[in-house]
């Protein structure tokens, strides 16, 4: 797979943050799982769980007056491991992060890091400008800048409330 970032031709939705319906339900299993288990039981560094045995990087966003920085942690993958796109203001995250065995006979008898293909989505802000979006990969760091339009506004207002 290859770093690609790819044109954003259609219409945007207004957050980066995409609403995620299970967050609550993982969040109280999580905790289930911890007074069971121990602490950080899933919360491996770089990768954690998703659910249903999925894998997700653990990412930060952060924002200024010019731009949108997105940083995600991949360890163990390389550049070519890594699909970055864009269409019509969401920003998709792909990737596979595989076991390597280096012997037939080599039999694991401790597996805790996690394996497997990964997915993360994003929905940009409407005032992205997607033309010019980057990313960087660095020691198992990916950083995605994205640089706001100029003169660009929040997609937002406020919405007065009448009577019956």
């Amino acid at each position: 797979m290859a770093n690609e970032v790819s044109k954003n031709e259609g219409g945007r939705l207004p957050s980066i943050f995409s609403h995620d319906p299970f967050s609550s339900f993982r969040e109280e299993m999580n905790g289930l799982i911890d007074r069971a288990f121990g602490r950080g039981f899933l919360d491996m560094p770089g990768f954690g769980r998703f659910g249903a045995g999925q894998i997700a990087p653990s990412v930060d966003l952060h924002e200024s007056d010019k731009e949108y920085s997105l940083t995600a942690e991949l360890p163990g993958l390389d550049e070519k491991d890594i699909d970055l796109s864009v269409h019509e203001g969401v920003m998709t995250l792909k990737g596979e992060k595989r076991y390597e065995k280096t012997d037939e006979k080599d039999k694991a008898r401790i597996v805790e890091r996690h394996y497997g293909s990964f997915q993360r989505v994003f929905t940009l802000p409407s005032d992205v400008d997607d033309e010019k979006i980057a990313a960087k990969f660095d020691k198992g760091v990916l950083t995605v800048t994205m640089p706001k339009r100029a003169g660009a506004k929040p997609a937002s207002r406020q919405i007065a409330i009448g009577k019956g």
